[in-house]
């Protein structure tokens, strides 16, 4: 497996693997320890996952403040930060079709509301520069659809900074097609931030095809749905109060049944490779044509080191048809 990938033409170049920075912010996951969190972040630089994603709502800033004391100690250049915006918990304005209503870190309810307004997007972008403790972001993504604002003027704007040198490149999160191709009438897109693993395939359809074409970066989330890949949840297993998890459709004790068993099916092939199976599955997706990088998330350092084994080695084409043939049945 390359060190590096491309995103695109935007000259930014990104490790297959990417530290995914959600968890460790703690919102959704349970809380997080910050102690423990930075550790796992760095153990993951030092071992060769050097490209971090976060974004400003994960933790209401807390996962970006975190990053920034993770790579204090490191040259600026050595790490790669994205991060999103778009989702503002601190605004009234925005979207509002469907506000969601959630607890803040600090126990607050708050409505999360979709802002991709230019004035959202330059205040955000200072914001995230400040957590971050930085005069650039590598990477500035945002976060959802917005269909209360134009996709012409949040990209014009999002150019604007690229410009200004704020920004390296432009990427978006959960776009389909046909917004990908109005956003790039505004300006350069370096990449699209969709779901994708074994289990869940929709992008290989018009999405991927459509990336390849236009030299747009792929960069996949929940490559590991959530954990359910790699073969630690077990019907038994217990998720920590305010775990989203706890009622997510796909971790029913039927469902994890079969993703155990499928993942029996399997093991030969991550036993060749002395692998276990969040790194064979990592390793997949990172393999799939058209995906740029795979996004993993980790609580600890232990974790971290774990998961980067798996640009260590490449699964051949043959490999990864099993592996999808294993998965059709459970497709969702």
């Amino acid at each position: 497996m390359e060190k590096t990938r491309e995103l695109g033409k935007s000259g930014v170049k990104v490790t297959p693997m990417i530290f995914g920075a959600w968890a460790v912010g703690g919102w959704m996951w349970g809380g997080s320890d910050e102690k423990t969190s930075i550790d796992a972040i760095k153990a993951s630089i030092d071992a060769g996952v050097s490209t971090i994603d976060t974004a400003a709502i994960y933790g209401m800033g807390h996962s970006e403040s975190l990053v920034a004391k993770a790579i204090a100690g490191y040259p600026r250049e050595k790490v790669v930060i994205a991060t999103k915006c778009g989702m503002r918990w601190d605004d009234p304005k925005g979207e509002g079709i469907d506000p969601w209503s959630q607890k803040s870190p600090d126990g607050r309810d708050v409505v999360i509301r979709k802002n991709s307004k230019p004035s959202s997007i330059f205040y955000e972008v200072e914001e995230s520069l400040k957590r971050l403790r930085t005069d650039y972001i590598d990477l500035y993504q945002i976060h959802w659809p917005d269909t209360s604002t134009p996709l012409e003027d949040s990209f014009t704007a999002m150019e604007k900074l690229r410009q200004q040198g704020k920004i390296r490149a432009i990427g978006v999160s959960n776009y389909d097609v046909a917004q990908m191709r109005r956003a790039m009438t505004a300006g350069p897109l370096a990449s699209l931030q969709p779901p994708y693993s074994v289990l869940r395939r929709g992008i290989e359809k018009e999405i991927l095809p459509f990336c390849r074409e236009n030299h747009i970066g792929v960069i996949v989330y929940s490559p590991l749905e959530r954990g359910l890949l790699t073969g630690d949840v077990t019907p038994d297993r217990k998720f920590p109060p305010g775990d989203h998890r706890n009622e997510h459709k796909l971790f029913t004790i039927e469902n994890r049944r079969k993703i155990l068993a499928a993942l029996e099916l399997i093991r030969p092939i991550a036993e060749k490779y002395k692998a276990n199976f969040a790194q064979l599955m990592i390793n997949y997706t990172m393999s799939v044509p058209g995906i740029t990088a795979a996004l993993v998330g980790a609580r600890t350092s232990e974790q971290a080191v774990s998961n980067a084994f798996a640009m260590s080695f490449d699964i051949t084409d043959e490999e990864r048809s099993r592996i999808a043939a294993v998965f059709d049945p459970l497709v969702v």
